[in-house]
Parts: C-alpha cells; structure tokens; sequence
C-alpha cells in the first residue's frame, strides 16, 4: 500500500513529464499549461480563449502526442450539423443482401477532442456536446453509446471576433471545468517561437503517459483529503458570487445576475487537490484553492449591463470576492 506521499510524488512526476514534453513545441504560456494539466488529472473539460494564432490548436495536439491518446479535430463552422459530430446511422448492405443501419460513430468518439471555435457553431449543434461532455454518451437515433475514458474537451474560441458567431448557453459554459485566457508572447517568447519554428528541425514529442496511468491519476486526485475548513472556504467563495448572500460583497450585489453553480464548487475541490499533488502534497491548502479560483468561476459568474458599462471582468469581481471572504473570517466573533 503506498503512502500518501508516495502517490503524491507519483502524480507529480507523471504530470511534470508530461509538461516537459509539451514544452518542446510550447513557449512560455506556463499558467495555460498548468491550467490545462490540472483539469486532465481532475477529469474535466477546458474551454480556451484568445485570439487566433496564439498556439491554442497546437497545445492540445501536443498534449495529446504526449500522452499517446486518440485525437479528434473537429473545426466549427455554421453549417456543422449534429450528426457531423456524434455520427450518424448509415444504410447498408449485407452478404446475403439484407439491407440495415450501421452506426458509424464522429469525431466525439476520441480521447482528447479539440472542440476548434466553438462559437461558430449554431447552438444546436453546440448542445450536441453537453450529453457528451457531462456523461460520456451519446445518443443517436434513440440508441445511447458510451464514450470510452478518458475523455476530454478542450474548446477554443475568439473573443474578438463577434460576427458570425453565437455565444455559447450559460449551461454550456457550466459544463467546461476551467476556462483559460491565453495572453499574448512576451517579446523573448516570440524571440523563442520564431527561433524553433522557422529552422530546419522541428521538436518531435514522445509519449510519456498511458490510458491507464491516467485513469489512475485521476483516480488518486479524488482520494487526496480535504480538511473540513478548506472545504468550507471553498464554498464560501462560491456562495460569495451569488448576490445577497450572506457573504457577496457590495460589487457582487451590484454587478452579478447569476452566480456560480455547484460545479463551481467541485471544481475548486478537485483542481485543489490536483495543485496540492502538484506541489508534492497529498493534502490541499487554502493557496490552492486560491490558485483555482478565477479559471474555475469567470466563466460562471454572469455579470450585468452595469457591469460591462462600468469595465468590471469577472477576474475584477473574483479578487473583491476572495478578499471580502477573507476579511469576514478575519473579523472577531461577536458574543
């Protein structure tokens, strides 16, 4: 029976090998990479948001190379139906002539999909995703199929470009475990980029990681124990998004029309422990539920029109809520 420090120390050098793989292609971006690399040990989806030619596509590609997994690329456009990602019932023909339907499964049916501009795509077509994403399933012509774990989406979408696009359901969003704002290159990472990618050798990527040293990895994140006031500070933050609550802050009463759902809340729990394991620990600190805080809830506080008028982010919000609920617990106990 291992320690937990052992298995701690397992998960580390499992997810660092993996990130020293991604690094060959990938330059700089180190807070998207470890985002990434923490919702694949929690098992869940990331949405990636930043304008075209930032690397997105390629970090998911090289995440999958990594980690010897099925990949799909699925490019979303107006015209992409359903079918075009589930699959669809073909007629054929038997031996003996006998004509009948054979399901011939999408491109959902992968290990790592790379959900490409996501808000391209009409929102029928978007909703083919939310079976998939929450229940690893999918359901054609009345029949029901099971996608094989692990399964991951990693979407992209462009925040600028706003023509021809449509933004993606509240319930959508709700389903996507972390979403990452990919920045722009420094001018030494750019330096970097152009230096490897305009030589004559390009890096070649070798898998370090199995379909079952992941299934274990995720496995030993959700046995990491939680102490009962982490916990607690985790839900406070959430509750803290919602407006009149006993611990929103007056911006939260002003600005938010929706707070964060309780997946917020088990993606705070489960990114913490993924950081805790990161970091060599196999129990979780209230740092690392700091850490997840705005990549777990930007995108499930919804903010009002004053809110855009007045310039306020989610990220803006976020801090005011993390620093009002610290100051509450701060604050004497009255008798």
């Amino acid at each position: 029976m291992e320690s937990g420090k052992e298995l701690a120390a397992w998960c580390r050098d499992l997810l660092k090998a993996v990130e020293s793989e991604i690094r060959k292609v990938i330059v700089g971006m180190n807070e998207i990479v470890e985002g990434v690399l923490v919702a694949l040990a929690a098992g869940g989806h990331v949405l990636l948001e930043g304008v075209p030619g930032l690397g997105k596509t390629m970090l998911v590609r090289t995440l999958a190379q990594a980690l010897n997994l099925k990949f799909s690329r699925i490019q979303f456009t107006p015209d992409l139906m359903p079918a075009d990602i589930t699959g669809t019932d073909i007629l054929t023909e038997t031996e003996t002539g006998q004509r009948t339907f054979e399901f011939r499964p999408g491109p959902i049916f992968a290990n790592i999909v790379l959900a490409d501009e996501i808000n391209r795509a009409t929102p029928k077509t978007q909703s083919a995703l939310l079976e998939a994403m929450q229940e690893l399933a999918v359901t054609v012509g009345g029949r029901r199929y099971t996608l094989e774990p692990p399964f991951w989406v990693m979407a992209t979408q462009n925040p600028i470009e706003q023509e021809g696009t449509y933004p993606l359901p509240e319930a959508q969003l709700d389903r996507f475990f972390f979403k990452l704002l990919v920045p722009y290159p420094s001018v030494n990472e750019l330096r970097e980029i152009v230096d490897r990618t305009t030589g004559a050798q390009l890096p070649q990527v070798e898998p370090v990681a199995s379909r079952e040293d992941l299934l274990k990895l995720q496995r030993i994140v959700r046995e990491v124990p939680v102490a009962p006031h982490v916990r607690d500070y985790a839900l406070k933050l959430v509750v803290a998004t919602h407006p009149n609550s006993e611990f929103a802050p007056p911006e939260v009463n002003r600005y938010v029309r929706y707070g964060a759902s309780p997946r917020a809340a088990q993606a705070l729990l489960l990114s913490g422990k993924v950081f805790a394991l990161l970091d060599g620990r196999y129990n979780v600190s209230r740092d690392d539920i700091k850490k997840a805080v705005k990549p777990a809830m930007r995108h499930r506080v919804i903010l009002n029109f004053e809110a855009e008028a007045d310039q306020i982010t989610p990220d803006l919000l976020l801090d005011k809520v993390v620093e009002h609920v610290e100051r509450r617990e701060r604050e004497p106990i009255s008798v």
